[in-house]
């Protein structure tokens, strides 16, 4: 159970009372699998096919219109929720108007849904390249390490000096048992951090991770799926969202 794991069981919950637009900007592209799809298409296919038009073509002549409307395709839709997937890193050079269009992307469409999830790769590079402007929940997901809780705190910071918007931050320690409960929050309350949420191991989800299985086929009774629960509870507050204005989005 890791960030993309986490972030593909709360794009399962969200689509069941609204619609989800889900972003994997890991250039590791393990979202759809975690969800049980397959894409065709990634923003870094589309933004090689621009690198490599040849010089006389459409596509070089006008790239950045080009790379607007070629964006807008690689958003794959499914029956529960729609998906866009970055795909590898950039390579040499400077692309930085495609990193502009993608936040223009990002920005735009995800006015036409519920909710927009994001699995980020692991780091500070996402919030550094400021691929969102803002954000309303930020989630810190980190082991039940040293290393884990120092490289989570030091995600809330950069987001702080980078000046993004965003609403509520939250830190979600993973794959943590009992016995290592209270040496965990010692550890974390002196590196001036507090756990928002605790997700427990769960071998049935080691399981389906070890065999390259859809995650969110995990069993409804299993205890990660109910931490899981609160913390979209806990989103869903943090977001001022009620009851009743997602049974409204779901008739509409």
């Amino acid at each position: 159970m890791g960030k993309t794991s986490l972030s593909a069981l709360i794009i399962n919950k969200l689509s069941k009372i609204g619609s989800v637009l889900a972003i994997d900007a890991d250039p590791d592209s393990n979202l759809p699998q975690a969800l049980g799809v397959t894409v065709q298409k990634t923003i870094g296919r589309v933004r090689e096919s621009i690198i490599n038009a040849p010089a006389r073509s459409k596509a070089a002549m006008s790239k950045e219109t080009f790379a607007t409307l070629a964006l807008h395709e690689v958003i794959e839709e499914f029956p529960k929720f729609d998906v866009v997937v970055m795909g590898h890193s950039e390579g040499g050079g400077c692309y930085c108007f495609l990193n502009s269009i993608i936040r223009q992307l990002i920005d735009f469409r995800a006015n036409s849904y519920d909710f927009t999830v994001i699995d980020c790769h692991a780091g500070l590079e996402h919030l550094s390249r400021r691929t969102t402007k803002g954000v309303d929940v930020l989630i810190a997901v980190t082991e039940a390490t040293k290393n884990g809780i120092l490289t989570a705190k030091r995600v809330i910071e950069l987001s702080k000096e980078l000046s993004i918007d965003i609403g509520t931050t939250m830190v979600v320690a993973n794959k943590v048992s009992p016995a290592l409960r209270s040496s965990l929050d010692r550890t974390v309350e002196e590196n001036g951090l507090t756990i928002d949420a605790y997700l427990p191991f769960d071998e049935d989800m080691a399981r389906l991770s070890l065999f390259g299985k859809p995650v969110v086929s995990l069993s409804g009774d299993s205890p990660l799926i109910a931490a899981v629960d609160r913390v979209c509870e806990r989103i869903l507050e943090d977001c001022g969202i009620t009851g009743s204005e997602l049974s409204m989005s779901r008739i509409q």
